[in-house]
């Protein structure tokens, strides 16, 4: 089957295909996810394929040119109502299952090993990092040979757990489970919370340029439903996977949650609670190698360069020990 590549709105040699979903099972209309290549040149010796977090796309030409240096073919998915994907009438990032994902995360791997034919790795970052081992696990189970085409996972602040209070995965889930059976598009009210956005964007002094749109300061809104989803995929977390292939797990060496902005979280994670992310890191299965960053901000490749340049060099340590 043949892809249609045009060009990316990041411009040359950045292009997209767009993955035709058909009729969204939340009942919002039709539905896309875009797949975007960096295109190579050369030999390449492995692929990867990306997975953004809620509120978030791909924009961090950065990281791909990190991976086209280092001889891997650079693929990012924006999954359905988000970045790339996101239309008028979406609730944004709104599923009411995580594995709806499955969909697009399928069809960009099919496109990947259809055009490369070599090992693929899995990059992820935030609820991308939750997204992506569920389907993995799910993937190796429904195979039966656990043949995925699938070489190793790379995971940066994954969504493990929820942050907060400790009656927040206890009652508070519950609460949150019967409020979406009733009412999965309520939204939660939650205290504003510009600080991470705030250290990332020019429009802050920050040093990265994106979308607003589609990575709002204050992030988008939290529905009952899609926070339900989340939920149930941290619970199959816990219980352990067989994601059957080595990972790398990144994150900050402390964090400072907090609404408004503060020199702090320049240097911490400032959504999640990376002792979360420490403590469930070996629910993955098979070889888990899990990294702290000091000084690290929520996505440690967005980090003031010290932290970023460690972060990088973690990363290109642990490719150069796994890839072919």
């Amino acid at each position: 089957m043949s892809v249609d590549w045009t060009t990316d709105l990041l411009g040359e040699p950045y292009e997209r295909h767009v993955i035709e979903l058909g009729d969204d099972p939340d009942g919002e209309g039709t539905i896309t996810a875009t797949l975007v290549r960096r295109a190579f040149t050369g030999s390449p010796r492995a692929a990867v394929i990306y997975v953004h977090g809620f509120t978030d796309y791909f924009f961090q030409t950065a990281m791909a040119e990190f991976y086209a240096d280092r001889g891997v073919a650079f693929y990012s998915l924006d999954l359905r109502k988000c970045g790339r994907s996101l239309r008028d009438g979406h609730t944004a990032h709104y599923v009411s299952d995580l594995a709806y994902y499955d969909a697009e995360l399928d069809e960009s791997l099919r496109i990947v090993r259809e055009e490369t034919g070599l090992p693929v790795y899995l990059a992820a970052h935030s609820t991308g990092g939750l997204i992506v081992p569920l389907w993995l696990h799910r993937m190796r189970r429904g195979t039966g040979s656990g043949d995925t085409g699938i070489a190793g996972i790379m995971l940066n602040s994954p969504w493990f757990d929820l942050q907060g209070a400790p009656w927040m995965r206890g009652v508070g889930t519950q609460a949150i489970r019967l409020a979406a059976r009733v009412r999965p598009g309520l939204v939660l009210k939650l205290p504003e919370a510009e600080a991470y956005g705030s250290s990332l964007h020019t429009s802050r002094g920050g040093e990265w340029d994106y979308e607003l749109a589609w990575k709002p300061l204050g992030g988008f809104p939290v529905t009952v439903g899609w926070l339900s989803a989340v939920r149930r995929g941290q619970a199959r977390l816990h219980r352990g996977l067989d994601i059957g292939v080595p990972s790398l797990v990144l994150r900050s060496d402390r964090s400072r949650i907090v609404s408004r902005y503060s020199e702090e979280v320049e240097t911490a994670d400032a959504v999640l609670d990376v002792r979360q992310i420490a403590r469930w890191a070996g629910c993955l299965g098979d070889e888990v190698t899990s990294v702290p960053i000091p000084g690290a901000r929520h996505d440690v490749f967005l980090s003031r360069k010290e932290a970023r340049d460690h972060a990088y060099e973690v990363l290109g340590d642990w490719l150069d020990r796994h890839l072919p």
